[in-house]
């Protein structure tokens, strides 16, 4: 069952010092999670950041802590505390894992799902299929309840209630109208299939849920 690890938090960027004359090195790396902002070093960051990269074995869900570390440890200026790393931004809540094959309600609970990007709408080809992207270019495709769940889901306490919220289809079935019938733990499920691809093109983020 596919185990992936993806990145929590919005990137503020680096903050450099208020001196003259201007020192080039930034004080600390800003992530914006949850209620908090997060001061991570140059280090920490790049490996913060490492986790976004290659969107295309996101979406195969390839991406897990042991390919991480493999990454950080074989790169162009390899990375010899990265297991030390990866294992300190996961206990501080800057990496999630979840098993998109397995229970996901504790994890979804923990944690909101929130847009960024644009929502770019479905084809005349692929009607089945909802674009997100950036500057009016898409960068990936989603079946339209994983869609909703980018969109709205942020309304919600967390993502897993908006997942039960989403698969609750009481007014519809009163209004007669033909339903879906999915469960919670399918919408969240098709919604873990594409969580770690909309957060590596940066189409949406997951922040922690407040007071948890």
């Amino acid at each position: 069952m596919p185990r992936v690890i993806v990145p929590a938090g919005l990137s503020m960027g680096p903050r450099y010092r208020y001196v003259r004359p201007p020192d080039p090195t930034p004080e600390c790396y800003e992530i914006h999670l949850g209620d908090d902002l997060v001061e991570l070093t140059e280090t920490e960051a790049a490996v913060w950041a490492a986790a976004f990269m290659d969107a295309a074995r996101h979406a195969k869900l390839e991406v897990d802590r042991e390919s991480l570390i493999r990454l950080l440890e074989t790169a162009p200026s390899p990375e010899p505390q990265a297991r030390e790393l990866v294992d300190s931004l996961l206990q501080r809540g800057l990496l999630v894992e979840f098993d998109t094959d397995g229970d996901l309600e504790p994890v979804f609970r923990r944690h909101k799902l929130l847009p960024l990007g644009e929502g770019l709408g479905s084809t005349a080809e692929e009607p089945h299929l909802h674009r997100m992207g950036h500057s009016g270019q898409p960068k990936i495709a989603v079946p339209v309840q994983v869609y909703a769940q980018w969109s709205y889901a942020f309304l919600h306490p967390n993502l897993w209630e908006a997942c039960a919220y989403y698969a609750d289809e009481s007014e519809e079935a009163q209004a007669g109208e033909e339903l879906l019938n999915l469960t919670p733990a399918e919408v969240a499920r098709d919604t873990a299939l594409n969580l770690p691809v909309m957060i590596s093109t940066g189409c949406a983020f997951l922040d922690p849920v407040l007071g948890q």
